[in-house]
């Protein structure tokens, strides 16, 4: 008698295994997974074209420096890899250690292993290696909020300071001698995670008063002993964008960033043929976005704007469909700080904010940015593959 094909097939799964591509073998939203490729493809094609300049100063070719993004991209998206393979649980472990050590890292920036970049020491160069700490500290900063939130209630003001604003302010404070603008971004992303879990709108409130109160001492210190560098450069850009007719000529980075921009034209002048890429200062890093407007124009502009609008949707999404407090803040949170950085560069190179120096996020030449991005897209894609094993789980359950 003939075998039923039903059967046949229950009979002979494992056949179906052999079918399955490397793309079934990525976990997580495939939403970010094409994301993803996008903006590293994107990389490849803008880091190729505006590092020519950089080239010429170095003695080397474009082609140097495409192969050193590709290289950056491999290890990146290597990492990223596995990174969404860690359980959860893993980062749970480690939210405290990468506190700890970030704050360390940060902290030798202020010795001899400190290297000075343009015109800001927040780097560190061991063993010839050189990588920016602050990236560093920037995810790890994250993963300990989100993990400080769901181990404690913040009942009393006082379990808040300790616990939160207190390392939150060293973290921050150490960033802003670097990078004011980094320093404030992240101390907007951490502040948008605890509105986002519920804490105590009095505790929210005395925090504010206390982040004003430490900026202006922040800036004090800048004018009497130069404590922190950062802010007088800082203070320069901000007065130069409030009075570009009285000071043209420090204006220069944005005034060519933005005839970069006008000359873009709908469609743009082509791939390669960016004039401004020769004029700008670091168009293949924090002025990347005005090079890929003039040579894509209007729509690729709006196409790069739209993929890192896409990604904003995608992580708000997956933090609903969470479960766990960690969970939910660590893929908002670290989805926020993705976005802020993309859309603080963007506003800087059309012109709507102050030069802030910021790159953007798995475009710009950089080896450590890029690799930490990945890091923190990886982590996003392991809540994402933590919440569709659930939700399989538990519809195996209803159907069985």
């Amino acid at each position: 008698m003939t075998q039923p094909l039903s059967n046949a097939i229950e009979l002979n799964p494992p056949q179906q295994s052999y079918k399955r591509s490397f793309w079934d073998s990525l976990r997580g939203d495939r939403g970010i997974w094409t994301i993803i490729l996008l903006l590293s493809l994107i990389s490849l094609a803008a880091v190729y074209s505006s590092s020519s300049s950089l080239a010429f100063r170095e003695g080397k070719t474009a082609l140097f420096f495409l192969l050193k993004q590709s290289g950056f991209v491999v290890i990146g998206l290597a990492i990223l890899y596995v990174c969404h393979r860690i359980p959860l649980g893993w980062y749970r472990k480690l939210a405290y250690v990468g506190l700890f050590v970030s704050i360390g890292l940060l902290v030798l920036v202020f010795t001899p292993l400190g290297k000075t970049l343009n015109d800001g020491t927040r780097w560190l160069s061991i063993l010839g290696f050189s990588f920016h700490p602050a990236e560093i500290a920037k995810i790890a900063l994250i993963l300990y909020v989100a993990k400080v939130i769901e181990d404690r209630a913040f009942d009393t003001f006082e379990e808040f300071v300790v616990y939160l604003l207190l390392p939150v302010s060293v973290v921050c404070l150490l960033i802003l001698w670097g990078s004011i603008s980094a320093g404030i971004m992240l101390a907007g992303t951490v502040f948008i995670i605890l509105v986002v879990a519920g804490i105590s709108s009095k505790h929210l409130m005395k925090a504010i008063g206390i982040f004003i109160v430490g900026l202006t001492i922040v800036v004090t210190l800048s004018q009497t002993t130069k404590l922190f560098p950062r802010v007088d450069t800082a203070m320069k850009r901000i007065f130069t964008y409030a009075n570009v007719e009285e000071k043209k000529g420090d204006s220069f980075q944005a005034d060519q960033a933005k005839i970069a921009i006008a000359s873009a034209g709908i469609v743009g002048k082509g791939p390669g043929n960016s004039t401004q890429r020769y004029i700008l200062p670091h168009p293949y890093s924090d002025f990347i976005y005005a090079t890929i407007v003039e040579e894509y124009g209007f729509l690729g502009g709006v196409a790069v704007l739209l993929l890192f609008l896409w990604l904003f949707y995608r992580t708000y999404r997956i933090a609903k469909q969470c479960t766990r407090t960690f969970s939910s803040l660590l893929a908002i949170g670290l989805g926020m700080l993705i976005i802020f950085q993309a859309m603080l560069h963007i506003c800087v190179n059309v012109g709507l904010l102050p030069v802030t120096g910021q790159t953007l996020p798995m475009i710009s030449l950089g080896g450590t940015s890029f690799v930490i991005m990945s890091t923190a897209f990886g982590m996003i894609l392991a809540v994402s593959r933590t919440v569709d094993k659930k939700q399989a789980q538990e519809t195996m359950e209803a159907t069985s």
